[in-house]
């Protein structure tokens, strides 16, 4: 079973394309899947586009009555997958944004990766490519410049894309012992990515990538990224040690496996 988990907060102009995409690749992939989608208490028609595609694919809706955030979103659709699935050796999860920024296309690449023995695979963006905006452009070029701590001992190249597959025994190993009213990812935005891939690395075998190309030309609303905002909460990663419990030896093993995936 594959875990599609979207956060989402008034994505009502694209979370409907966006589930018919995921409908559509998905089908045409021919494995079972589920869409998990978290309504982070929109003011908008999101509710009501989501209830409408019930009907249309496999969907399950969380919801909160007040806002919560990105990382809160993320981590209630992971513990709910560790819940709720029946195989989490074989059953995986992929995060996809609700704005159309990640192309649901790109689930295929990552899930066959997966397929092929890793544990977790990354999404992995260009740092120049043409298509990112200043902002979050900037933010990747100073953070790689200045965080050299966080990210050159990552097991990936670029820990700050949130669009993954997780092998769900890897998610139910790292929240074992963790009770539902402790935050299992404290950082916010692209930062809690990066915390993210950091505490559930040490409990993977196995970790790869796959190329993406970021799509905001397709975003319909403002986008909600803020340069500073998400530059401080890296910085503050810079002592967190994150890969400090990787296995020895998983690095060149995770970079033997970049190159074949890519």
């Amino acid at each position: 079973m594959i875990y599609i988990c979207v956060p989402a907060h008034d994505e009502a102009s694209t979370i409907g394309v966006l589930l018919w995409k995921v409908r559509k690749v998905l089908g045409e992939f021919g494995r079972d899947y589920r869409v998990v989608v978290h309504d982070d208490a929109s003011t908008d028609d999101t509710g009501a586009v989501l209830e409408r595609y019930k009907r249309a694919l496999p969907l399950t809706i969380l919801k909160s009555d007040e806002q919560i955030g990105y990382a809160p979103s993320v981590e209630k659709l992971l513990r709910w997958v560790v819940k709720e699935a029946p195989y989490p050796k074989r059953d995986c999860v992929v995060v996809l944004q609700g704005d159309f920024t990640e192309d649901p296309a790109d689930v295929v690449g990552l899930v066959k990766v997966l397929e092929g023995g890793m544990d977790i695979v990354a999404g992995s963006v260009e740092t120049g490519g043409p298509d990112l905006p200043r902002g979050p452009k900037m933010v990747r070029w100073f953070a790689r410049a200045l965080l050299r701590g966080v990210f050159g001992k990552s097991p990936v190249s670029d820990p700050l894309t949130g669009m993954r597959a997780y092998r769900v025994i890897v998610l139910r190993k790292a929240l074992r012992d963790l009770p539902v009213s402790v935050r299992f990812i404290e950082a916010e935005g692209w930062a809690a990515n990066v915390e993210l891939l950091g505490k559930l690395a040490p409990h993977a075998r196995r970790i790869s990538e796959w190329p993406l190309s970021l799509r905001y030309d397709l975003q319909m609303r403002d986008s909600r990224f803020q340069a500073w905002k998400t530059f401080v909460g890296l910085a503050k990663l810079r002592s967190a040690s994150l890969w400090k419990s990787l296995p020895e030896g998983a690095s060149g093993e995770v970079r033997a496996q970049r190159t074949e995936a890519a």
